[in-house]
């Protein structure tokens, strides 16, 4: 009795262990694996959508204590998670992706996420360019007063023209590299 005691309480850890390295090889990506991957096509806040796929490659090998999991130029998906068009005036685009898939397998990964640049900068330009434009030539032609009007005018066209103008998509360009931290399989 006490040796079936003894050597199933020695089989059993030699078991799980082979269990579990048959697993680790067979494509389970252990969770906190850096994964760099290069993105295949332009992804645009203006035009994306929730849940659109989007697909990569490796750029480097995966290797989890010794085992090469995938191998640089592997195929690789992901979907964007969170996409918000640009506003005329303000609020520049976003938009997130998250890695899906390594060589068919499920992942799941941490999101990488971009903005577009501010509209601070190039609306105050337009904007105050514009009224200061119209100030002096309001000013030229019809003294304070036409100064007065010419520089409301101006701002008025300005912001038109920004609004026109304005929109601040936030963009990953086709090859863009990028790092995901798996935070584990499905």
């Amino acid at each position: 009795m006490k040796i079936r005691r003894i050597s199933a309480a020695m089989v059993l850890p030699f078991l799980a262990l082979t269990f579990f390295q048959a697993t680790a090889v067979a494509g389970e990506f252990p969770s906190g694996t850096h994964v760099t991957v290069r993105v295949n096509s332009t992804l645009n806040s203006g035009t994306a959508h929730k849940e659109e796929g989007w697909s990569g490659t490796l750029t480097h090998d995966i290797v989890v204590k010794g085992k090469t999991l995938a191998k640089a130029g592997d195929p690789v998906k992901g979907k964007v998670t969170y996409v918000k068009p640009s506003g005329r005036l303000h609020n520049p685009g976003q938009i997130s992706i998250r890695l899906t898939s390594i060589k068919g397998d499920p992942v799941y990964s941490t999101r990488i996420s971009k903005t577009g640049k501010s509209h601070t900068t190039s609306n105050a330009a337009k904007i105050g360019g514009t009224a200061a434009g119209g100030a002096l030539i309001g000013g030229l032609v019809g003294g304070g007063k036409g100064a007065a009007i010419g520089d409301g005018a101006g701002a008025g066209a300005g912001t038109a023209g920004a609004a026109a103008t304005g929109k601040k998509e936030a963009v990953i360009p086709a090859e863009s590299v990028f790092t995901f931290t798996l935070t584990g399989s499905k």
